[in-house]
């Protein structure tokens, strides 16, 4: 039994992010997300990226439907509350809501942040890195300096 459990999704694969330091040592797991994964045409290579990343995490890894995976890993463990992180991607709310339509009454799920690596106001395209780190590394080498 388990008073928790982390939600890893590869919006933050950080082994330091603030979800997986809050809840240390309690079970973690990843979603493989079929139907994105599908519908984006990933490519092996980012896959393979992920994956890992994923090796360096202590994650149970899953496939399937994100929010029953998660909620079903929640409930294998007796946990009701879920801990996970923030994502710019609008499924992750969809993800979020549905998740909590599985888990039992009184279940919490507590999507955390952690400090913001880059700020900025402009539009950015999130489906490459290259074009993400072209958008912010101005930015975020001059604060470095």
């Amino acid at each position: 039994m388990a008073e928790c459990i982390v939600w890893v999704h590869a919006d933050n694969l950080n082994p330091n992010n603030a979800a997986l330091r809050a809840a240390s040592g309690s079970p973690a797991v990843f979603v493989w997300d079929d139907e994105l994964l599908k519908a984006w045409k990933i490519s092996l290579k980012r896959i393979v990226f992920i994956y890992e990343c994923l090796l360096e995490l202590p994650v149970t890894i899953r496939r399937g439907d994100v929010a029953l995976e998660v909620a079903a890993f929640a409930q294998e463990h007796s946990a009701r509350r879920i801990l996970t992180m923030a994502s710019p991607s609008p499924r992750h709310k969809l993800i979020c809501q549905r998740i909590m339509q599985q888990m039992p009454k009184g279940s919490r799920l507590e999507v955390l942040r952690d400090p913001a690596f880059a700020d900025t106001n402009k539009s950015i395209d999130l489906k490459r890195f290259s074009r993400y780190w072209s958008s912010v590394k101005c930015d975020v080498l001059r604060g470095k300096k």
